[in-house]
Formats: C-alpha cells, structure tokens, sequence
C-alpha cells in the first residue's frame, strides 16, 4: 500500500476526472490520499471529495498565497472544520516569498494562526516554504517553544540546514516528484541523510510530474516513481518504502489512522 500525504484533487487537472484519478491511484497501490485545502472559501468542495471516497482524508486551510485575501488571524474556523470526520490535517499554511503573492505580514500571522488550530486540534500542521527557509525555521522553532505541535513541510526542496531543523523539531518532510528530476542531485543528497522514519510520499498533484511522466499532469497514481527513487536512494526496495512512509503517514495523521483501521 501506498500513500499520497498531498494531493489536490479539487484543482483543475484532477477534477474533471475524480472517479478516473482515484480508480488509476487504487490500481497503482495507492489506496490512501490526502487532499489538501488551500482556501476557506472553497473548503466545501474539497471536503465533498474526501466524504465521496473511502481512503480519501483531506486538511483545512489558507495557502500562503491566499493570506493577504482569506489569511487568519482567529483559529475558530479551521477549529470547527476540524472535528469533521475526513478532516485529519491543518494547512497548507506557511510562507512563500518566491512569489510573494500576498504580504509577508499577513503570511506569517496567518500562518501563526494554523499553528495555534494545529496545536488546539491536535491534528498534523501542513507546512508549505519557498525561498522563505530562515524565517521559516525561526517561526516554528519560536512557535515549538510556545507549545508543541506536529507536522510536516510538504513538497520538502528546500535547504539541508531547514531538514536538520525540521528534523530536530519533530516533525516530518514530504518527498515528491522533484525526488526524481535530473536537476535535483542536491535534493537527492540531502534526501538521502535524513531519517526514513520521517519522511512521507506525496504527489503535489497536479503538479510536478516525478520522471517517467514529466510533462503530463501529475496524479496520486504516480506515487510508485517516486518511492522507486526513493529506495534506490536507501538501497532498499519499494515494498520497504511503501510500508515505512505509510506507517509514518498513520503515526502523524493518527486521526485517519483510527478511521482505517476501523474500515479494515
């Protein structure tokens, strides 16, 4: 079994062929997905998909390049979404300063606010960072000190220096399609160092195709690309891969873990 730990089968690319995109991940192993909230306004539609599917869980939240629009400054709302059944995670929140696509204020609050419904919650914080690492690592070390919390940084491309950080905070890295690019030998290096117990699976879909199918539209049935490089980094084999990352995805996402186990 694998898991896709994010995915976005709500945006275009995925959506037109839900049933299509989920039946081909069931057929590939992929037998868990995570789809991930990005806007407030558009939740809804995001939370329809996981209650359609067995298998399909979902994470509540405001991209950081929704904050300036929909950014939090009150957890109340990600709070009351949370006690949803499919609901196993808080974010993407966080910090993206590669397009800067709303204010750096309004980023970091909102992203302290998902911190804090993370910490409420006791649900998985969903980290997203680009070209942000040293005002990330200074948030969620000044935030881990405030109170505890776990998570992930999703789609991890980020520095070795943000890993270790990550690392020794507790929390977990997403690995996806980049794993697989010819350019990422830096990524791979440092990918290869950090402690498999910590690492997840992911898509990012519909973005960033993992090689033999760069150029298409990214899909949860791609997942398998990504754990063969992945284990070729380990020496090990893929079955390896898919029962550590899935074991680590139930340990943090404990919510869907119980929901899974109660399913089986």
């Amino acid at each position: 079994m694998f898991v896709d730990s994010h995915c976005h089968l709500d945006y275009p690319g995925l959506a037109e062929d839900e049933a299509g995109v989920v039946a081909r991940a069931r057929a590939a192993g992929v037998t868990v997905m995570q789809t991930i909230g990005t806007k407030l306004s558009t939740f809804e539609r995001v939370l329809a998909i996981a209650e359609r599917h067995e298998g399909v869980w979902c994470s509540v939240g405001v991209h950081p390049h929704e904050a300036g629009r929909e950014g939090l400054d009150d957890p109340e709302a990600l709070l009351r979404w949370a006690q949803h059944p499919k609901v196993i995670g808080i974010g993407e929140s966080g910090l993206d300063y590669f397009y800067d696509h709303s204010p750096r204020d309004r980023q970091a609050a909102s992203f302290r606010t998902h911190i804090r419904a993370a910490r409420e919650s006791r649900l998985p914080l969903i980290v997203h960072t680009r070209d942000a690492d040293e005002d990330t690592a200074a948030l969620l070390e000044a935030e881990m000190a405030a109170g505890a919390f776990r998570g992930v940084l999703h789609c991890f491309s980020s520095s070795r220096e943000l890993a270790r950080h990550a690392v020794a905070l507790g929390l977990h890295l997403g690995i996806g399609g980049m794993l697989t690019f010819k350019r990422s030998d830096e990524l791979r290096a440092i990918v290869a160092e950090l402690p498999l117990e910590r690492l997840l699976l992911e898509t990012d879909s519909p973005y960033l195709a993992p090689v033999p199918k760069r150029g298409r539209t990214n899909e949860p049935a791609y997942i398998p690309f990504v754990a063969q490089t992945l284990a070729e980094l380990r020496d090990t084999d893929t079955a390896t891969i898919a029962r550590v990352t899935s074991e680590n995805f139930f340990r943090l996402f404990a919510k869907a873990a119980s929901a899974h186990v109660a399913a089986a």
